[in-house]
């Protein structure tokens, strides 16, 4: 097949076959196709966009270019489910609801990624645990899997690699949001699971990918129609992220509010999106999940799972406390009294980014001790000298470059 040919009939609007679009896809896996093609090929999907049969196509063949997870036959092993977040600052639920939905008996593969930019990565949090092992072979994965019923590891090596080289491409050349790359890059991999269901957290707002509420409805529908092409059952909830997810945002600080919430005592709005969320992949009555974190189980398999990963059980309940911390930790107040009507998730995303919780490029080192806590949610009250949140930070004139961009972040009434 001539390359630039089909470049071009995707540039002018034109439709792909399935079997173009795998030649392509065996191309980028093998290296045989060069970048620049590769870059030019995206650019025009990110323009043209691409059909539900080109999306589910880029999607099955992606999926294919790896190993896929095989659980057995359905009737022989429990439901496998997982979750997928679009992005969020703040966002964590991925801690908690993996334990929880393993105590239900349900199995739970969830092969999460590393953060890039202002939204955070599963990956990041976990390693804020010392010693936690986010790089689990096929096989460990598997035995996991049936000793605990669930698993937080990063993609490996020979998982979906086809979407690990063009994701690389697509970072670099202004792709990235394209809802048809994005669904071949989400729906590949957790095909790649082996599900039977998947529930989406579609977000929208200042702090996410998608800025609208109809971004978000087109992306969500665009995840469905690949999951359920792929024979996976999918519940898409759509969640606005104009505000973090929480009171804290920053690896080491949300893993401790994930504790708390395992524990019990989690803040009401992360607690009442993770009930959502299992509600998506299991029949389960919503009070029963809610109990459970409450009675101590969903925390004991957190627990289980931390050790088997090689993870400090100990160190849980004291990281970000006595444990990880940050050397400056500092007071951010209001200078007026009212209601704070936003404080802008996109702008503290970009603020924890600055201070070292996150990457600008793939390569940065991250500094899994700084972020914010703390962080007071929007209809509250205030007064001047109130605390809106605390920051985390590795000097003290890095906290008060934070502190000055937060104040870009509020809105009073």
């Amino acid at each position: 097949m001539h390359v630039p040919s089909l470049i071009a009939r995707k540039r002018d609007g034109g439709v792909l076959t399935a079997t173009e679009i795998e030649f392509l896809v065996a191309g980028l896996t093998n290296g045989s196709i060069p970048d620049y093609q590769l870059s030019a090929l995206a650019m025009a999907i990110f323009f043209k966009d691409m059909t539900a049969e080109e999306k589910w196509a880029l999607t099955r063949a992606m999926r294919d270019s790896g190993d896929v997870l095989d659980f057995g036959p359905p009737d022989k092993r429990p439901a496998v489910v997982d979750k997928h977040s679009t992005g969020g600052i703040g966002d964590k639920s991925s801690l908690v609801l993996a334990p929880l939905l393993a105590v239900d008996g349900l199995w739970v593969p969830m092969i999460s990624g590393r953060g890039l930019g202002i939204t955070g990565g599963t990956l990041d949090k976990l390693e804020s645990i010392p010693g936690f092992r986010v790089g689990l072979s096929r096989e460990e994965m598997m035995g996991q899997i049936q000793s605990l019923g669930a698993f937080m590891a990063g993609q490996t090596p020979r998982l979906c690699p086809a979407d690990r080289k063009l994701y690389a491409l697509r970072d670099v050349t202004g792709t990235v949001p394209s809802i048809a790359l994005i669904t071949a890059s989400i729906m590949s991999k957790k095909l790649a699971e082996g599900l039977d269901r998947l529930v989406l957290d579609v977000k929208f707002g200042s702090g996410a990918f998608m800025r609208t509420r109809a971004e978000a409805e087109a992306l969500a529908q665009s995840l469905i129609d690949a999951g359920t092409l792929g024979g996976v059952s999918v519940k898409a909830l759509l969640n606005p992220m104009s505000e973090t997810n929480g009171r804290s945002a920053g690896n080491a600080l949300e893993v401790r509010e994930c504790v708390d919430c395992l524990q019990g005592r989690g803040p009401e709005d992360l607690e009442s999106l993770i009930l959502d969320l299992a509600g998506g992949v299991s029949g389960t009555p919503r009070a029963t999940h809610a109990a459970r974190l409450r009675d101590g189980s969903a925390w004991a398999k957190f627990q289980e799972m931390v050790k088997a990963q090689r993870g400090d059980v100990a160190a849980l309940d004291t990281l970000g406390r006595s444990t990880g911390m940050a050397p400056v930790i500092v007071d951010f107040k209001s200078d007026r009294g009212g209601t704070l009507t936003a404080f802008d998730a996109g702008v503290i995303g970009q603020v924890v980014l600055n201070l070292g919780a996150g990457r600008r490029i793939a390569a940065d080192a991250v500094d899994h001790r700084v972020g914010l806590d703390e962080i007071v949610k929007t209809g509250s009250q205030v007064l001047s000298g109130t605390v809106l949140c605390r920051i985390h930070a590795t000097s003290a004139e890095s906290a008060a470059e934070a502190a000055l961009h937060l104040k870009e972040a509020l809105n009073f009434s």
